[in-house]
């Protein structure tokens, strides 16, 4: 059973890693790896000497940020309340409703928004007109791309992401809740006092993976999204890497950029999983 799952890490994760040396080659199609010149660190300098590299990068870290800031937190505080629900036939229906738009693929989550938020016929403008405001172009102004795309991604990944940590509650001894309760805690000590450090090792571990994982910010949701009056706050790595290495054939420029964002990637990993084993038990390795 484990044997696809492996085969595709080693075809699609492990073998095109063998790719990276191109970055160091100003490589050419038809020539090939053999046929190529070596070129050293020319496009890593050439990246970090582009004046648009400092946006960019700024705009991949605050949107990672973000998301981790406001979009780790919401699937534990859905699957703690979800916990709290008695009502076996309600607690299902909310559920079922909170794990469906993970299934919606970014194209369709991007057609809805564009819906919502149109200054002539979306709902969400309709509202603020009905109030007495003008009409938002909301995704024609850069300041708005970045709540635009933590909240959607939020309402999209908090039903799917909250499994985690029900499937974990789950592994709680229920002696540990009753014990609690004879001491006089109602559901909020419980919550506090029992829940949360049941489930502890579990948001130890997202937490290192998402850190790990803060600038890999998707792809096809922010180009589907973003336009040339939204750079300025929605152009990330991944859209960047698009445009100079399919768009305009600069492999070797767009493989040094992606390498170097995978290292910085292995760094956070790295030090948060070191943080977290000398404050506690918990951690990766």
């Amino acid at each position: 059973m484990f044997a696809p799952v492996l085969l595709y890490f080693i075809m699609f994760k492990y073998v095109p890693m063998f790719g990276i040396v191109i970055s160091f080659m100003d490589y050419n199609l038809f020539k090939g790896l053999g046929g190529s010149e070596w070129v050293g660190l020319k496009y890593y300098q050439q990246f970090f000497d582009n004046r648009d590299a400092l946006v960019i990068i700024k705009n991949t870290v605050l949107l990672g940020l973000y998301k981790l800031l406001f979009g780790f937190p919401a699937p534990i505080i859905l699957a703690l309340l979800l916990n709290e629900l008695r009502n076996a036939v309600y607690k299902r229906l909310v559920q079922t409703v909170s794990y469906l738009p993970h299934f919606l693929s970014n194209v369709v989550v991007a057609s809805m928004l564009l819906l919502l938020l149109s200054p002539s016929t979306g709902w969400v403008n309709r509202i603020i007109e009905w109030f007495g405001f003008p009409a938002i172009s909301f995704l024609q102004e850069a300041e708005w791309f970045r709540t635009i795309y933590v909240l959607s991604e939020i309402w999209q990944q908090v039903g799917w992401g909250s499994i985690l940590y029900l499937a974990a509650i789950t592994t709680i001894d229920p002696q540990l809740y009753e014990a609690a309760r004879m001491d006089g805690a109602g559901r909020w000590k419980q919550t506090l006092h029992v829940t949360l450090p049941g489930i502890a090792a579990t948001i130890v571990i997202l937490l290192i993976l998402q850190i790990g994982g803060m600038l890999e910010v998707g792809f096809e949701k922010v180009f589907l999204l973003y336009n040339p009056a939204t750079y300025d706050t929605a152009d990330v790595i991944a859209t960047y890497v698009y445009r100079v290495g399919i768009l305009q054939g600069s492999f070797s420029y767009a493989t040094a950029i992606d390498l170097f964002m995978g290292v910085i990637g292995f760094l956070l990993v790295y030090t948060t999983n070191k943080i977290s084993r000398r404050l506690g038990e918990n951690s990766l390795w």
